[in-house]
């Protein structure tokens, strides 16, 4: 098993200051035909300009607020849109570009979701109703820092593989070795009735087992992380592979590897796989 990082582009030459580029400006979100393109919240109390690397490249800054720092580019007040999928990742791959480098910078920061848009209300601008929303929402922004203060996020699937199971589970249940050792003694009319039979039975015990193995798998997980999000699980493109969960784990930065050291032996069990990747910005658990 292998760790899959989340790409992350070079960042020491992305942070301009207003002497470096002086077309940025850090006041059109006061502007009431201009919202603000909210990145997310950084644990950092400045007003800084962080250069054109947002999306379609405009240029990023801060807004700072008792202590926290909101995150922008000024912006229409319409949504991104395109039917051209390519475009539309390559918006969210920037915008995570923009987190990445706001916590190269400032450390902690909360990230929000790809296009929130904060939008003049009546005669307030833009800059004001985030002001406004941030004071109102000042103790459970500070909570969220503290709660995700020096974690990172990780994804962790797992996979079993059906054929590899059955096999195993024939092997060892005495119930269903019987039955196969009776259909194999029939008439072939007969022993396509227990093949049926056969099969019912091994997709209950397997049903069973997975339970059991997902209890065990996230007991075992949950003692290297911090929380854990039990999220859908997902088909897969690998027809001879299910997955058996999908979480999202937020994780001390110096514990990963020791979750990584308990997925790799979950790995290295007959029957599974593991996908493990991250680091990536907090969003499950903010």
């Amino acid at each position: 098993m292998k760790r899959e990082e989340a790409p992350k582009e070079a960042v020491a030459s992305a942070a301009t200051s207003s002497k470096d580029d002086p077309t940025l400006t850090t006041d059109a979100g006061s502007d009431q035909g201009l919202g603000l393109y909210l990145y997310g919240i950084a644990d950092a109390d400045v007003k800084t300009e962080l250069g054109r690397i947002g999306i379609e490249e405009n240029a990023v800054y801060t807004i700072p607020y008792s202590g926290l720092s909101a995150i922008v580019h000024d912006s229409p007040l319409e949504p991104y849109k395109s039917d051209d999928e390519e475009v539309v990742k390559g918006w969210v791959t920037t915008h995570q570009h923009v987190l990445d480098i706001a916590e190269e910078k400032f450390g902690t920061v909360i990230p929000f979701g790809f296009d929130r848009i904060i939008k003049p209300e009546g005669e307030v601008p833009a800059r004001d109703v985030l002001n406004k929303w941030m004071a109102e929402e000042f103790d459970s922004l500070k909570d969220k820092i503290e709660r995700i203060r020096g974690k990172k996020e990780y994804g962790v699937q797992i996979f079993f593989i059906p054929s590899v199971m059955s096999e195993k589970i024939v092997a060892e249940s005495e119930e269903i070795r019987k039955i196969k050792e009776e259909m194999d003694s029939k008439s072939p009319g007969t022993a396509y009735l227990y093949k049926q039979k056969l099969e019912i039975a091994i997709k209950k015990e397997m049903e069973s087992r997975m339970v059991s193995h997902f209890k065990d798998f996230y007991e075992r997980i949950r003692k290297h992380v911090e929380e854990i999000k039990v999220e859908k699980t997902k088909r897969t493109d690998e027809k001879d592979k299910q997955m058996i969960m999908n979480l999202s784990c937020l994780v001390a930065e110096d514990k990963y590897k020791e979750l990584g050291g308990e997925l790799e032996k979950i790995d290295n069990e007959k029957g599974f796989s593991v996908r493990f990747t991250g680091p990536w910005p907090v969003y499950s658990f903010v």
